[in-house]
C-alpha cells in the first residue's frame, strides 16, 4: 500500500494518506512531474500502460508519481525514471505549481507539483507495466498535437504543459 504525503499549499507536510484514498478525496499532496528532454530541445513523452489505475493508453510526459515519506523529490524523481522509463538523468527543479482536476474512476488530482527537468539522448527501456510507448517530439509539435486531440493525452500533462511553456525560458536555462 502506497501513502502520498499531505501538503499545505506552502508544501508544509500536514500528514499522510493512502494513495488511492487521496485521489478519490481530492486532498492536496505532494507530486512531481519530470519533463526530460533530447539535446535538440525535444520532450520525451510517454504513453501510458493500458492497466494503469488511470488514464491508461493517455500520452503523458516523460513521467510523474509522488514521493514517499522521507523521500526529497530529486531522489524520487531518479527513482521514478529508473522503473518507468529505465533510466537516469541529472535533475533540477525548474518550478513549483498546485492544480487540481477530475480525473476517470472518479479520481481526482489535487497536487503541489514540482516540475523537474532534465536531459537525456539516449533510448529509454520502458517497463512495460507504466508505459506502452515514447517518442521525443518538439514544443511547438506538442502544442499542435494536443490542441488537435487533447483526448489522446493526460488531464496533468495539458495542465503541466501550460506551465511548461510559461516558464520554457528558466527550462531552457537550466538544461
Amino acid at each position: 500500500m502506497e501513502h502520498v504525503v499531505l501538503v499545505d499549499e506552502q508544501d508544509n507536510q500536514i500528514g499522510i494518506m493512502e494513495k488511492m484514498e487521496a485521489h478519490y478525496k481530492g486532498v492536496l499532496h505532494r507530486a512531481f512531474s519530470v519533463f526530460v528532454f533530447n539535446s535538440k530541445h525535444e520532450l520525451l513523452l510517454q504513453r501510458r500502460a493500458l492497466g494503469k489505475y488511470h488514464s491508461g493508453g493517455l500520452w503523458t510526459n516523460t513521467c510523474c508519481s509522488h514521493s514517499r515519506v522521507g523521500e526529497t523529490t530529486l531522489d524520487a524523481g531518479h527513482r521514478r525514471l529508473q522503473e518507468e522509463m529505465g533510466f537516469d538523468c541529472p535533475l533540477s527543479e525548474a518550478f513549483t505549481f498546485i492544480y487540481k482536476k477530475e480525473l476517470d474512476h472518479q479520481m481526482i488530482e489535487h497536487e503541489y507539483d514540482h516540475v523537474l527537468v532534465g536531459t537525456f539522448d539516449g533510448e529509454p527501456i520502458l517497463n512495460p507495466e507504466e508505459a506502452m510507448d515514447y517518442s521525443f517530439v518538439s514544443i511547438s509539435e506538442i502544442e499542435s498535437l494536443v490542441a488537435e486531440n487533447p483526448q489522446n493525452y493526460t488531464e496533468w500533462f495539458k495542465i503541466c504543459l501550460k506551465e511548461v511553456l510559461l516558464h520554457y525560458d528558466k527550462i531552457r536555462a537550466i538544461l
